[in-house]
C-alpha cells in the first residue's frame, strides 16, 4: 500500500512540475470570451464565398464599380514606316525600342524626334531582344509598345459630355480594325457622342484602328459590350431609338424621320450584315438607295453616309 502512495505522490509531482497547471482549462476559457461566434463565410474577406457575394452586388446593382477596363495586352508596333507612321497619328505609346547600332535614316531621325517631343521613353535594345518583343517581326530596328486601350462601359455614353442629340454607332460583327477607325472618325466628324463594340468575336481598338481613326479615338470613346443585344436594350429603356443598316430595310435613309431623336446606329458586317438578335432588337431597319450597279457599301462607308444624313437632319430641323 505504502509503495501504490508513493507512486501516486511521483506522478502528481511530475503531473505539476511538467504537465498542466492545476486550473488551466478555466484560463483557457476566459480567454476565448468576449470573441463571439464565428462569422459567416460570406462576412470574411479572404473567404471564396465573401468575393462571391460581393460580385452578385455588382451584378446586382446592374453597374460595374469601375466603368472602364483595359482591352487585355500591349501590341507591338514593328517597322520603320509603321512606327513612324503611328507616331506622326499619335498613337497611344509607352516606350520606344531602337536597336544598337542602328542604321539611320530620315525615317528613324524623324521617329527619334517624334517621341522625344511626346515625351516617350527610348529604349536601346540588342536585335536578338527586339527580334523576341516582336515575335519575330521585320521591324528594321525600330518598334513602339501600345498600351490596352482604355475602353468606356456603354452606359457612359448615356451620360456623354458631348452636346446635341445623343448619337451612338454599334458595331455588330465588324472584324477589321480599319473599318473600326473609319467609323470612329466618321462618328467624330458627324457630332456622334461613341462607338460601341462587342467584347467577342470584334476589332478592337488596335494600333491600327487608332491610325485610321485619324486622331478621332483621342476625342470619341470607344466602349465594349460583354452582350451587344443587352446593350441595345439598355439603351432603349434609356430613351433612344435603334435602327440597324441593311440592304433590305423598313425605310430609306432619306425617310428616316428617327434621325431628330436620340439614336443608336447600328452597322452589321459585310459578309452576314445584321445578326439575328440585334436586328430583332432594332425599332427600324434602314437601307442606303444606290445604284443597282453597286450591290453594297462596306461598313465603314455605309456609317458615313448615314452619319451624314443623320447629322444633314438634325442642322435641318
Amino acid at each position: 500500500m505504502a509503495g501504490n502512495s508513493q507512486r501516486r505522490g511521483a506522478v502528481r509531482r511530475t503531473g505539476s512540475k511538467k504537465g498542466a497547471q492545476v486550473g488551466s482549462g478555466g484560463q483557457r476559457r476566459r480567454g476565448l470570451e468576449g470573441k463571439g461566434p464565428t462569422p459567416k463565410a460570406s462576412e470574411r474577406p479572404n473567404h471564396k464565398a465573401y468575393k462571391m457575394s460581393k460580385a452578385a452586388d455588382k451584378r446586382a446593382s446592374g453597374r460595374p464599380a469601375s466603368t472602364r477596363k483595359k482591352s487585355g495586352s500591349t501590341e507591338m508596333v514593328a517597322g520603320r514606316n509603321s512606327v513612324l507612321e503611328a507616331l506622326r497619328t499619335e498613337v497611344p505609346v509607352s516606350t520606344m525600342y531602337v536597336a544598337h547600332r542602328i542604321d539611320s535614316d530620315d525615317r528613324v531621325k524623324e521617329s527619334l524626334t517624334l517621341a522625344a517631343e511626346a515625351g516617350i521613353p527610348i529604349m536601346e535594345t540588342p536585335r536578338a531582344e527586339l527580334d523576341r518583343l516582336t515575335d519575330g517581326a521585320v521591324h528594321q530596328g525600330l518598334a513602339l509598345q501600345v498600351p490596352p486601350y482604355d475602353y468606356a462601359h456603354p452606359k457612359d455614353l448615356v451620360d456623354s459630355q458631348i452636346p446635341g442629340v445623343p448619337l451612338v454607332v454599334a458595331l455588330d460583327g465588324i472584324t477589321d480594325p480599319r473599318n473600326l477607325g473609319a467609323i470612329v472618325r466618321s462618328t467624330a466628324a458627324f457630332g456622334g457622342h461613341g462607338v460601341v463594340v462587342p467584347a467577342r468575336r470584334s476589332a478592337g481598338m488596335t494600333a491600327s484602328a487608332w491610325k485610321t481613326s485619324a486622331g478621332a479615338a483621342a476625342r470619341i470613346p470607344v466602349a465594349q459590350a460583354s452582350n451587344l443585344v443587352r446593350a441595345l436594350e439598355d439603351y432603349r429603356k434609356a430613351g433612344f431609338f435603334v435602327i440597324g443598316l441593311d440592304m433590305d430595310g423598313d425605310v430609306e435613309l432619306p425617310g428616316l424621320e428617327l434621325a431628330t431623336s436620340p439614336l443608336v446606329v447600328v452597322v452589321g458586317s459585310e459578309g452576314k450584315g445584321l445578326s439575328r438578335l440585334v436586328r430583332e432588337t432594332c425599332d427600324q431597319i434602314v437601307s442606303i438607295p444606290m445604284s443597282s450597279s453597286v450591290e453594297s457599301l462596306n461598313a465603314g462607308l455605309a456609317a458615313g453616309v448615314t452619319l451624314y444624313e443623320i447629322a444633314r437632319v438634325r442642322g435641318a430641323g
